[in-house]
């Protein structure tokens, strides 16, 4: 159940997140705050966020996936028997099953290979600092997404204030429905700073939470990999060697 964790948290995250942005649609916020926006950045920032989403999906299933085989992974091993660890081509296999390609998958095939060729070999230093570069390279793209749509707030709001400011060169008399016109179109530009600005801060922290989650399993993850590789690393260069003889 443990290693489900992620992706149950991550549902439970998906819930609210369909129930908030049905809210918004039921109520007509969503289609008044797109309506309002002359600027376009709402569609800029609604697009990047959903598009993030679905890579923090796809990023939340295959680390689940990685934390199950690790997990079947740690059972054989602390209960005393062999991990039966192989490689057939491009996949890792244990006790014969194919183990899902994945960070797990990408370790255990590099670290088979180490063994293959310096089985004496048990510092795994370098190998663990190059799954560690590959999982931040992965979540890399959803930190400077979540920094982009704060960015992006921003430039609505110096954009709503040069619409609403515009108007006010155009000024010649000072006549009640003169004024009227410019009250119009200020509100206007104060409309897209708004929004943009609102829509920016929420994309952003949202994606920023959803990332943290992430990371704080994918530092679980790697912290176990890293135990199990330094504690039982000899029992898996034996069972490489075993395949061989």
């Amino acid at each position: 159940m443990m290693e489900h964790s992620l992706r149950f948290r991550s549902l439970i995250i998906c819930g609210v997140l369909v129930f908030a942005f049905y809210l918004a649609v039921d109520r007509g916020l969503l289609a008044l705050a797109l309506e309002s926006d002359r600027s376009y950045l709402s569609y800029v920032i609604i697009t990047v966020y959903l598009a993030m989403t679905m890579h923090w999906g796809v990023l939340v299933v295959n680390l689940s996936a990685d934390r199950v085989a690790l997990q079947q992974l740690e059972r054989r091993v602390h209960a005393g028997q062999i991990a039966d660890l192989g490689i057939e081509g491009a996949r890792v296999t244990m006790q014969g099953i194919r183990i899902r390609q994945g960070m797990l998958s990408y370790f255990l095939h590099n670290l088979l290979n180490k063994f293959d060729s310096r089985p004496c070999e048990e510092d795994q230093t370098i190998l663990l600092g190059v799954l560690e570069d590959e999982m931040l390279r992965r979540n890399a793209p959803g930190h400077f997404a979540a920094d982009a749509l704060l960015k992006l707030g921003l430039l609505g709001t110096i954009l709503g204030f040069i619409l609403m400011l515009a108007p006010v060169s155009e000024i010649k008399e000072f006549e009640p429905a003169i004024l009227q016109q410019l009250l119009a179109a200020m509100s206007g530009g104060m409309a897209v700073a708004l929004i943009t600005t609102l829509l920016g801060l929420i994309g952003s922290t949202l994606l920023n939470f959803q990332y943290q989650i992430l990371e704080s399993s994918a530092v679980d993850f790697l912290n176990r990999v890293t135990l199990i590789t330094n504690l039982h690393g000899s029992k898996l260069c034996g069972v490489q060697q075993q395949e061989k003889l």
